[in-house]
């Protein structure tokens, strides 16, 4: 612990920033955290003109804030969101706002989503600045709101309507974490790209009346029938840059029968068995096609009357390569019943892929096998969403890393007594560290730093 008056270490001033933002409630306001991680930039010396909390409601601010660089180079973005979902108080072993280390791990709603990521950020800046680093680019820390959901998301909102003070050369972003399994380092991920999610309403038209007369014209067994079918179908195969490096990787990883059918799936023409074996797993699954599920129900006004309408919401998560019009016709095609209406609910814009460049995916390479000898870098696509997508809309590419090493078997994001282990996050903080003193100096200063 930090003793009064005295400087914390590095990895104190982590955990008490981590301490700080667990015990906020950022379920409905952000605003309160945005402006906390603000006095503690002032306090390490940030001026005022580099610390910003702003946002389009007085709930949701987002902070934003710049360590001056040379500007010899574009800056560098770092992004993690301040918001959080509910965590009902019954749901849960401990308090969810009161932040908890015990047995090895620290627990707290959003301790893995995602204000480990957002705490280390901060104690990174604070960091630099203590050590008088004057990168060769300025970084830039944006802290936002509503990334879970709601009318304010941050991310989107500081791009359209405050894009000088978040435009960079790219990104880093939470997407990308290290995966284990009975305390086995598997893999560290770099999110490059992710799918595009999207709800369609549908909605079945019939004849109402009594439920003493039915008829063969009802809205619900329409729906019903439609909805069966859509179950049933599977969307086309596709295997973008990202997916096609993530099975090369992840093939030299596995063993036997698994490692084979992630080679044959991408041959051409694709193996049909392996791939009808490797989409048993949902996860792969959704790595390789877009994929749509009813989420929502609603029929019905009374027991005894055959509803006029019956309406269902599918949530599709949509492959980048694919148009969301293109998704419509296709569930359209597969309902096969002009009495069903399919409309998109929302007008999402795909985000194109993040390259995998030398620039980046080298350092990450580099720093993963200094901290984690043998570990495998393996880029992926994410089948959920990140802010990064707004990023990449506007042309800045974005990339998810944070080296937070996550028990595959056990992921608590968003569900009860959510944790992470102490050892994690504290290798997490040197490895972006260590990642962002990497892209932001020149490669001779680099080759010097690592000489001396």
């Amino acid at each position: 612990m930090t003793e009064p008056g005295s400087t914390p270490s590095p990895r104190d001033l982590a955990r008490e920033v981590f301490r700080e933002l667990i015990e906020i409630d950022t379920t409905q306001r952000t605003t309160d955290a945005a402006e906390a991680v603000a006095r503690r930039l002032r306090d390490a010396g940030f001026p005022d003109g580099d610390v910003h909390v702003l946002g389009p409601h007085p709930d949701k601010a987002n902070l934003v804030a710049r360590l001056r660089g040379t500007g010899a180079r574009r800056p560098l973005l770092l992004l993690a969101h301040l918001d959080v979902v509910p965590a009902p108080r019954e749901e849960w072993s401990v308090d969810p706002f009161t932040f908890l280390e015990r047995d090895g791990w620290f627990y707290g709603r959003g301790t893995t989503d995602d204000k480990a990521m957002a705490a280390l950020w901060v104690s990174l800046l604070v960091r630099l600045k203590r050590e008088g680093f004057t990168p060769d680019r300025d970084v830039i820390l944006a802290l936002t709101a509503d990334e879970e959901g709601g009318d304010h998301n941050g991310a989107k909102w500081l791009v359209e309507e405050h894009r000088g003070l978040v435009d960079a050369a790219y990104g880093l972003n939470e997407g990308g974490y290290g995966r284990a399994r009975g305390g086995t380092y598997v893999s560290n991920t770099v999110q490059a790209s992710e799918k595009v999610p999207l709800d369609f309403l549908l909605e079945a038209r019939g004849r109402s009346g009594h439920s003493s007369l039915p008829s063969g014209d009802n809205a619900i067994h329409t729906l019903a029938e439609g909805l069966a079918r859509l179950a049933r179908h599977r969307f086309p195969l596709r295997i973008g840059e990202v997916v096609r490096a993530f099975f090369e990787r992840m093939a030299g990883i596995e063993s036997g029968p698994a490692a084979d059918d992630m080679r044959a799936v991408l041959r051409t023409p694709p193996d049909p068995d392996a791939l009808a074996r490797l989409t048993e797993l949902p996860y792969y699954d959704g790595l390789l096609r877009t994929t749509a599920v009813a989420t929502r129900l609603e029929a019905g006004q009374a027991s005894n009357t055959i509803p006029q309408t019956a309406r269902a919401v599918v949530n599709c998560r949509i492959l980048p390569e694919e148009s969301p019009e293109e998704v419509r016709r296709a569930i359209v095609d597969v309902l096969a019943d002009e009495r069903i209406e399919v409309r998109p609910l929302g007008e999402p814009k795909a985000a194109p892929p993040s390259p995998l460049t030398d620039e980046v995916m080298r350092p990450v390479e580099r720093i993963t096998e200094e901290l984690w000898p043998g570990v495998p870098v393996v880029p992926i696509m994410s089948i959920g969403a990140t802010d990064s997508q707004h990023f990449r809309r506007a042309g800045i590419p974005m990339y998810g890393v944070s080296g937070i090493f996550l028990d595959m078997d056990d992921v608590r994001a968003h569900g009860s007594d959510e944790r992470i282990g102490v050892r994690a996050f504290h290798e997490g903080g040197e490895f972006l560290y260590r990642l962002v003193r990497a892209l932001t100096q020149s490669v001779a200063d680099s080759a010097a730093g690592m000489e001396a």
